[in-house]
């Protein structure tokens, strides 16, 4: 982790995985769990907590792990012959390497500078190279968790550069989903579709990640800035900060990231971030993010889609939202279609039974799902009410706001979704 030792994690007999902390790292200043799952201790942890931890650091996808097999000439799918080859530059601030191979230092940039022409051809490549943007020329060993096609750069000295050695990279590039499920839903407007719901969380309060969308020749890309780099004091080098999701916070595997398949939930949520070093307020915030993601139907909130800061001595936070978009661009009843009665969130809403169909929640179920979590009903009634409130103003403000040539259709199904589901979290049913 930024150049220090950490632990060791292997399989044993029998395929049990295990990890260890370094009694180095136990007493280092910077110590800090690598999951709220793996609290800092002395002796070692074994079995499907350990796999969860690491499995999540990898792409979701079984295509884009498939690829990234065939690329790399791993042994296997399994989470630990993957990571052996990619395990350079993950999210958050893990960093895998083999026992024989010592960490290079860190105090330093390194990069080759990457022209239009050079970040277009590695984008056309990307979903062949696994999704992890890999090529012939560079060895570029990076791990970035999700089901989307996607690769990274560092961005120095006014350009992209490809990053060498131990540099980390400092931007994800997000590539166009185009059809998606077994209805093959159209998000050929992907990248437009998470831009425009970046700008209405943000307008409505949240922090988000940030991002903008490019364009490298006839390449378009989402380029997101990753808030788990931070340039260093002296700017000599670039640092990585820990973070996990809460699949990993949880011990839950990604295969069950979703509610509905037993991860967590609206409620565990809530509960993980009684510990957070600054609770209320990131309560506070999941909760709102809850509501808007209703108001964007955006489907996708799931566990591996909230993700916290790990702080020295295992203190916590919230870290921004990413990775939302929004369902209202495909709702409908033609072909390709989602109906709405069929949408359903990620993350139910809890009365004495659990919604998850996203036309079906009401104001009242949001109430009740407050009660369940200990917050304020007062609050989360507040909450609905400035959301309400503020929403006609919001989307006017960010219709306002979008770039020449934006899909004009995608703009107007979501803005024209947000406001509308807005007048419902009113409604007193």
């Amino acid at each position: 982790m930024n150049g220090e030792f950490v632990g060791r994690w292997r399989i044993g007999a029998g395929g049990v995985h295990a990890f260890g902390y370094e009694a180095s790292w136990l007493q280092s200043k910077a110590a800090r769990p690598l999951s709220l799952s793996l609290p800092l201790r002395a002796a070692p942890y074994t079995g499907p907590v350990v796999e969860a931890f690491f499995d999540n650091l990898l792409p979701d996808s079984p295509a884009i792990r498939q690829r990234l097999q065939s690329r790399f000439g791993a042994a296997s799918q399994r989470a630990f012959d993957l990571l052996a080859e990619v395990g350079r530059d993950c999210v958050g601030a893990v960093q895998l390497l083999p026992d024989e191979v010592a960490p290079a230092p860190i105090d330093r940039i390194e990069g080759e500078p990457m022209r239009e022409a050079d970040v277009a051809a590695l984008l056309r490549r990307t979903p062949a190279l696994s999704g992890l943007g890999r090529d012939d020329q560079v060895d570029l060993r990076i791990s970035l968790a999700g089901a989307q096609e996607k690769t990274a750069l560092l961005w120095h000295a006014g350009g992209w550069q490809r990053p060498l050695g131990t540099t980390p990279s400092t931007h994800i590039f997000k590539l166009p989903l185009g059809r998606v499920g077994n209805m093959q839903a159209d998000f050929a407007t992907s990248v437009e579709n998470e831009w425009l719901c970046a700008q209405l969380l943000h307008a409505f309060g949240l922090p988000v990640a940030e991002c903008r969308i490019a364009q490298f020749e006839e390449q378009k890309a989402l380029v997101v800035q990753r808030f788990d780099r931070r340039l260093a004091k002296a700017r000599t080098h670039w640092l990585r900060l820990p973070q996990e999701d809460f699949c990993q916070a949880t011990g839950t595997p990604p295969a069950f990231k979703y509610k509905a398949d037993g991860g967590p939930g609206i409620m565990q949520g809530m509960r993980l971030l009684l510990g957070s070093a600054q609770a209320e307020a990131d309560r506070e915030t999941f909760f709102r993010a809850q509501l808007v993601f209703w108001l964007l139907c955006a489907t996708d909130g799931h566990a591996k889609n909230f993700s916290l800061h790990i702080e020295a001595g295992g203190r916590y936070r919230l870290a921004p939202l990413y990775d939302v978009l929004s369902a209202h661009a495909v709702l409908g009843k033609g072909r390709n279609q989602l109906a709405p009665e069929r949408a359903r969130m990620a993350m139910a809403a809890h009365s004495t039974h659990r919604h998850s169909l996203w036309k079906r929640i009401l104001p009242r179920h949001w109430d009740a799902t407050a009660h369940r979590c200990g917050f304020p009903i007062e609050r989360a009634r507040a909450l609905r009410e400035d959301l309400a409130e503020r929403a006609p103003v919001v989307v006017e403000q960010v219709a306002r706001q979008l770039p020449e040539r934006f899909p004009g259709e995608l703009a107007e199904r979501v803005l024209e979704g947000v406001a509308a589901a807005a007048k419902k979290l009113h409604t007193l049913e």
